[in-house]
């Protein structure tokens, strides 16, 4: 978790900005007023943080870092003592480098290639942003730019696991800050992976930041990423057990095998099929796990022939239609295309529960869609040929 010394040097800082602030409004004959924490400029001069930016998708994560961006334009005109505080082992923190990931590489296709982009603009960095795959290409990058104090990891949680203990080694090491604007709850509203569950381990500041619900007719606040499809001009959730990562552009599509984004209250974020996928889906993986592959294949069966009567289909009725509180939002799940596609992806990606001979044979025995689950295995780093 967090240092405690240093949660709780933030919590009285933060506490003695508003008191400040307070006053100084009173003393100008302002009235009773909520004073909220000022925007801050952000601070060069403190050695080895490692800072999380969370939030849900179009929450302005990236615009976060491109205002940091412009900070530190700000910060490196000055000279003298200025540098000096910001200056620790060689590194200066006012010296910004983004980093991108390799798979978020194919959004925002049409900003120039050193444009660090994000929904309102851009900025360019010059040969100040780079791309990487792992954290490995990160740790070659902090080798060959033994200057640069502070690093922008946009997207860290689609880094392997290593790359918390290798910001936490070299913060600690070099005084270097690590900025890491990154989703921490993914669709489903869970941990979006281990390494957004390793980083939460070592930051030591967290800026959480929030959305407005982007449902037509709600204004609450948003924390949630929500993942739908448009087919034939109708919202379709996407299933629980859809393929965790999608790798795309950032525009809106109507082809019922590519995601669309936005943010959600927990109202109108819908789910459907998370208790399909535990008492029935799962359950069948596990069957097959051990051979018995029958269960698992009459229903995939039955979900690709689009069966009123599948398990799937039964239990969205069940849980969603017919009962106490109808939410037939979740039933239009049932529109999509490739779900047992999905389903296969699952349960061979993420579970970890079928064999590539299984895959192989499920997929030619029901003359399931190659293309499309060869897509998303490769997105979710399980390449293979079907």
């Amino acid at each position: 978790m967090a240092e405690p010394s240093r949660v709780a040097g933030e919590a009285s800082d933060a506490m003695g900005d508003l008191g400040d602030a307070s006053s100084l409004l009173r003393n100008l004959g302002y009235p009773r007023l909520r004073v909220h924490h000022p925007f801050n400029h952000f601070d060069f001069t403190r050695p080895g943080r490692r800072i999380l930016v969370i939030g849900p998708m179009g929450s302005g994560k990236t615009e976060f870092s491109a205002r940091m961006w412009r900070d530190s334009r700000v910060a490196m005109a000055k000279t003298g003592a200025a540098r000096s505080s910001a200056t620790t082992d060689g590194a200066d923190r006012r010296d910004i480098f983004v980093v991108r990931s390799s798979l978020d590489s194919a959004r925002f296709p049409d900003y120039p290639a050193d444009a660090l982009a994000y929904r309102g603009g851009y900025e360019r960095c010059g040969d100040r942003i780079g791309q990487a795959s792992d954290s490995f290409a990160l740790e070659r990058l902090l080798a060959e730019n033994p200057g640069v104090g502070t690093w922008i990891v946009d997207e860290a949680a689609f880094f392997d696991e290593r790359l918390a203990y290798l910001m936490r080694d070299e913060s600690l090491r070099r005084g270097l800050v690590f900025v890491c604007p990154t989703l921490v709850l993914n669709f489903r509203r869970e941990i979006f992976n281990q390494t957004a569950r390793l980083i939460l381990d070592i930051a030591t500041d967290v800026f959480p930041l929030t959305a407005y619900c982007e449902q037509a007719e709600c204004l609450a606040d948003s924390l949630y990423t929500y993942r739908y499809y448009l087919v034939d001009g109708v919202e379709c959730p996407a299933p629980y057990f859809d393929p965790l990562i999608i790798i795309g552009g950032d525009r809106t599509k109507e082809d019922g095998r590519e995601p669309n984004y936005c943010t959600r209250c927990d109202e109108h974020h819908y789910l459907p099929g998370k208790e399909y996928t535990f008492f029935t889906l799962k359950p069948m993986g596990e069957a097959a796990a051990r051979g018995d592959l029958k269960p698992l294949l009459a229903e995939l069966a039955a979900v690709a022939g689009g069966s009123a009567d599948s398990r799937l289909a039964t239990s969205l009725r069940a849980r969603h239609l017919e009962c106490r509180d109808p939410c037939p939002e979740m039933l239009e799940s049932l529109r999509l295309p490739c779900l047992a596609e999905r389903e296969l992806a699952y349960l061979f990606a993420e579970q970890n529960l079928l064999s590539a001979e299984q895959l192989r044979s499920i997929v030619a025995d029901l003359g399931l869609d190659r293309e499309y689950l060869m897509r998303r295995l490769s997105d979710n780093r399980r390449p293979m040929e079907l």
